[in-house]
């Protein structure tokens, strides 16, 4: 029986169009992504690199871009957050059925870009949903490696075989099965967070 629900972010609630940043990237000589610039998105996603540190970085790779350039389009890949799934949240925390968290790769200047984009008090209703709202850049982690989810679990006391784990990417659901989580890797386009119970 499921007790607790672990909820990814970004194409879960807020859509995203992930290959737009690369693309915005491209007027600056983007043209794949090099093992050093992999090891330096994730290293900011944990949290290791400041951003002005992470806009150092990249300006380096790419001097003719400004920071506002970066910082466009790192945002680029940030779209809307319809209203039906903030309500969808909302009144599923109402019910009060399931301990509701959030784990998200994510890094400060998107949150920031996120915040701006929906107001404070969306964001904050959308937060105040979830018993902990964990974001990999504030816990020194990140999806797809078994330590974040390990953590999440034993934090909160949550047993692996009562709780859902839903993440659009293959990699994320596929090491929390490896754990006896269950999961939905949801299909982005095709199935919506507003249909959860029926995964339940």
């Amino acid at each position: 029986m499921i007790k607790n629900i672990i909820l990814d972010f970004g194409d879960i609630f807020i859509d995203l169009d992930k290959p737009a940043t690369a693309k915005a990237m491209e007027k600056f000589g983007y043209k794949s992504l090099t093992p050093d610039l992999d090891a330096l998105f994730k290293n900011y996603e944990k949290g290791s690199k400041s951003s002005q540190e992470f806009l150092e970085e990249v300006s380096s790779v790419f001097p003719s871009a400004t920071d506002k350039d970066l910082i466009d389009a790192w945002n680029a890949i940030l779209l809307e957050f319809p209203d039906r799934r903030l309500e969808f949240i909302e009144a599923l925390a109402q019910e009060n059925q399931y301990r509701l968290f959030l784990l998200s790769n994510t890094n400060d200047i998107h949150i920031e870009f996120v915040k701006e984009q929906m107001g404070m008090e969306k964001f904050n209703r959308f937060k105040n949903a979830f018993e902990v709202f964990y974001l990999s850049y504030e816990m020194g982690m990140r999806k797809p490696d078994a330590e974040i989810f390990e953590f999440v679990l034993s934090e909160n006391k949550l047993a692996a075989n009562e709780t859902l784990f839903v993440d659009d990417t293959k990699e994320n659901t596929d090491t929390a099965s490896l754990l006896g989580i269950k999961t939905w890797n949801l299909q982005v386009g095709k199935e919506d967070i507003t249909q959860l119970k029926s995964f339940l």
